[in-house]
């Protein structure tokens, strides 16, 4: 499915953003539409709009990844770890906590994309817009942050924006969120361009954010790997272009 942007935009423009929106909102609210659009163009509506929600509530609705207010402080997760020197405190849209977490975003995201990101080993990775939508998508549909996931409340039986919350902190603003979510359904079903248009030109949309580019040492050799727009991966090993099928 894909959405008219300027239906969506306008939309959400009087609720929940009361009426303005900025350019770092328009941007942020992008990219998490170009990755549902190319990640999940059959998936469950409501999925989308929980997700955008929670982004709305856990970013102080600027729709751009932050670091957690205080960095951890007076918490376990937010102490330097002494092996990595990382303090694994919330960051990106949905705040990613904890040195565990941090590695299994590593992981799923390494299948993912193809390309090793380095979030354990160096933490402000998970601030890049790119990643943040990703560990977004991720940890709310595989339940990384409490164990339960969006499928748990919305599915063929139940449509429970209320309890979803449990999916990042227990109840904590539940009513407030699920509001939210409501907003944006409004504008997510308002802007679906139907089937019958898919084969129209694609609307135009606002260029995406910079391309997360990371360097990493890897058995002797530098590694570069950048992603960009809808997760195209580009990699080189020692300034060379490297290319996985030539491998043995």
């Amino acid at each position: 499915m894909r959405y008219d942007r300027d239906i969506f935009f306008d939309t959400v423009r009087d609720d929940p953003f009361d009426g303005s929106l900025t350019e770092g909102q328009v941007e942020g609210l992008d990219a998490v539409l170009d990755a549902w659009e190319h990640w999940r163009p059959d998936g469950d509506v409501r999925f989308l709009a929980y997700m955008l929600a929670t982004d709305f509530h856990e970013t102080a609705q600027t729709m751009q990844p932050i670091e957690e207010y205080g960095k951890g402080e007076g918490k376990e997760y937010g102490e330097v770890d002494q092996e990595t020197g990382q303090a694994y405190y919330g960051r990106g849209l949905v705040q990613l906590t904890w040195r565990e977490n941090y590695a299994r975003a590593d992981e799923e995201l390494l299948i993912l994309t193809g390309a090793l990101i380095g979030l354990e080993a160096e933490a402000d990775k998970a601030l890049h817009p790119l990643v943040a939508v990703a560990v977004m998508f991720l940890g709310m549909e595989r339940g990384w942050f409490t164990t339960k996931k969006l499928s748990d409340y919305f599915n063929e039986e139940r449509d429970d924006p209320v309890n979803a919350r449990q999916i990042i902190n227990g109840n904590d603003k539940d009513d407030l969120i699920a509001g939210y979510h409501s907003s944006f359904m409004l504008a997510l079903s308002l802007s679906q361009i139907p089937e019958e248009a898919a084969a129209l030109p694609p609307l135009p949309v606002p260029e995406g954010p910079e391309p997360f580019v990371s360097t990493l040492k890897m058995g002797g050799h530098e590694v570069v790997v950048q992603i960009g727009p809808e997760f195209m991966v580009k990699i080189w090993v020692d300034g060379e272009p490297w290319d996985a099928a030539e491998m043995d």
